[in-house]
C-alpha cells in the first residue's frame, strides 16, 4: 500500500508518541522501525530490527560508533525492506537521527521525503564533553571520539527534506549549513493535566510523610549523575540543612553507572561516588532517593516543591523541566545553553553558575525562609511552559509540517 507515514526510532514512539497516535487516529497508515525492546504504539505496526553483531573487536577506536551506527543501520533497512516485501511503501519517514537507523532507508524507499529530528550534535569541545573535569579528565582520545559521534548521523541530516529540532540550543549545535530552514518544534507535554494544583502529603517511599509546608526540595536526574548536576546538589544541602532544620530532599532517579556522564570509577554507581564525596556532612534521614517514581506520583512531589533543581551540562533539555515549569515549581536552574532556553533569571525562576555551590545553598535557603516571594516566578514558569511545551502546539506544528513536506 502506498502513502502513509513510517516512523524510524530505535525506542519508537519516544518523542513521536504524539503525532503518530494523531495521524493513527486521523486515518493515516503508519508503520514503525524500532529495535526489539521499542514499545511501539497500540493500533501501529512495528518492523524490528536486531542486531546480528557487535562492533568488530580491537577496530580503530575513532571507528567504533560509525560502526556500531552501520550496523544498526543495516538491520533497519533490513526491516523497511521486510514491510516493501509486504506492499508498504510510504510517502513520508519521520525518524531520529541519533543511532544510524535513518542512513539507508533511501535505498528501500527513495521517492519517500524525510523528516529527521535532530536531538544533539556532538563537538569534542565546548558542549558536555569538556564541561567539568572534575570526575573525568578530558583527554585528546575523548575529544576526537565525539566529534566522530556525528558521522553517519552527518549523512542522514544531509540527505533530509526538513529538519526539526526541539528547542534553540538544540538546534544550534547543528553546523552552520544545516541550520537555515530548522523546524524549532517540542513535542510537549500535556499542560492541562501536569499543572499547578494543591500540595497533598507525599509519602517517601521508606521514608517519612511530608506535609504540605515542608520545605522540600526536589530534583529529577534519570540516572542520578554529574551530567544533571547532583553532585553540586549535593554539596549544597549541607548549609541548607543546618540553616533549614525541617528541610528535606526528594531526588527521583535510578542510581546508574553510566548514564550521559560516561561510566562511573571503579564500577560504583554515579549516586555512590558522589555521596563518598559529602560523607559524613548530611542528615540522610532528610535526603530522600526515591528510585523511580510512577509519573503521578512524581507530579504530586513537584506540586509540594518549595524548589525545584534544574542543571545540566550543555545538552539536550530534560522532558523534567517542562513539567517542573507547567506544575509551577519554582525553578533553580544552571545558567548553561539549554536552560537558558527556558528559564529567564528573575522572572520565571533562577539560574545560577554550575559550579558555585555556596550560590545554590544561598538560593535554596531563601526559598525556603520565604516561599511567598517567590509566587511571581512560579506563574511565570507555568507560562512559558504553556508558550513552550504544550503539546497541542507541538501536534499542529508536526501536522503543519507534514502536510507542507508529503501532503499528508
Amino acid at each position: 500500500m502506498s502513502g502513509g507515514v513510517l516512523f524510524v526510532h530505535n525506542n519508537f514512539p519516544a518523542q513521536f508518541a504524539d503525532v503518530a497516535r494523531t495521524l493513527v487516529a486521523r486515518g493515516v497508515r503508519c508503520c514503525a522501525i524500532g529495535s526489539e525492546t521499542a514499545p511501539g504504539v497500540e493500533g501501529l505496526s512495528i518492523a524490528r530490527w536486531k542486531l546480528n553483531r557487535g562492533t568488530t573487536p580491537d577496530i580503530f577506536p575513532l571507528a567504533v560508533r560509525a560502526e556500531a551506527d552501520l550496523i544498526r543501520a543495516r538491520g533497519a533497512l533490513d526491516a523497511a525492506l521486510r514491510l516493501k516485501g509486504h506492499g508498504y511503501d510510504p510517502a513520508l519517514i519521520i525518524g531520529h537521527a541519533g543511532w544510524g537507523e535513518m542512513t539507508l532507508l533511501r535505498e528501500a524507499f527513495p521517492n519517500a521525503r524525510q523528516i529527521v529530528f535532530h536531538e544533539f550534535f556532538y563537538a569534542g569541545r565546548g558542549l558536555d564533553i569538556d564541561f567539568d573535569q572534575e570526575f573525568i579528565t578530558t583527554t585528546e582520545e575523548m575529544i576526537l571520539t565525539g566529534t566522530t559521534k556525528n558521522l553517519t548521523m552527518a549523512l542522514t541530516l544531509a540527505h533530509a527534506d526538513a529538519i526539526v529540532s526541539p528547542t534553540p540550543f538544540q538546534a544550534s549545535t547543528l553546523p552552520q549549513r544545516l541550520r537555515p530552514g530548522v523546524r524549532i518544534i517540542h513535542e510537549g507535554v500535556d499542560v492541562g493535566a501536569i499543572a499547578p494544583g494543591p500540595a497533598e502529603p507525599f509519602q517517601v517511599p521508606e521514608g517519612p510523610l511530608l506535609a504540605p509546608g515542608t520545605p522540600v526540595i526536589t530534583h529529577v536526574n534519570r540516572s542520578l549523575e554529574p551530567m544533571r548536576g547532583l553532585h553540586i546538589l549535593m554539596r549544597a544541602l549541607p548549609r541548607l540543612q543546618a540553616e533549614i532544620p525541617d528541610a528535606h530532599a526528594i531526588i527521583i532517579g535510578t542510581p546508574s553507572n553510566r548514564g550521559y556522564s560516561g561510566n562511573a570509577p571503579e564500577g560504583k554507581t554515579w549516586k555512590d561516588v558522589i555521596l563518598e564525596r559529602v560523607e559524613g556532612r548530611l542528615d540522610m534521614s532528610r535526603v530522600h532517593f526515591t528510585g523511580p517514581l510512577p509519573h503521578a506520583r512524581m507530579l504530586a512531589a513537584l506540586r509540594l516543591s518549595t524548589a525545584h533543581v534544574y542543571y545540566t551540562y550543555p545538552f539536550v533539555l530534560s522532558w523534567s523541566l517542562s513539567e517542573a515549569m507547567a506544575s509551577g515549581c519554582y525553578v533553580i536552574g544552571s545558567d548553561t545553553a539549554p536552560v537558558r532556553d527556558a528559564i529567564t533569571d528573575g522572572i520565571n525562576g533562577k539560574l545560577l553558575p554550575f559550579f558555585d555551590v555556596d550560590a545554590l545553598s544561598a538560593a535554596l535557603i531563601g526559598a525556603c525562609r520565604a516561599p511567598q516571594g517567590y509566587a511571581a516566578q512560579r506563574v511565570a514558569a507555568r507560562q512559558a511552559a504553556i508558550a513552550m511545551f504544550d503539546r497541542e502546539k507541538g501536534r499542529a506544528a508536526w501536522l503543519d509540517l507534514i502536510k507542507e513536506v508529503a501532503g499528508i
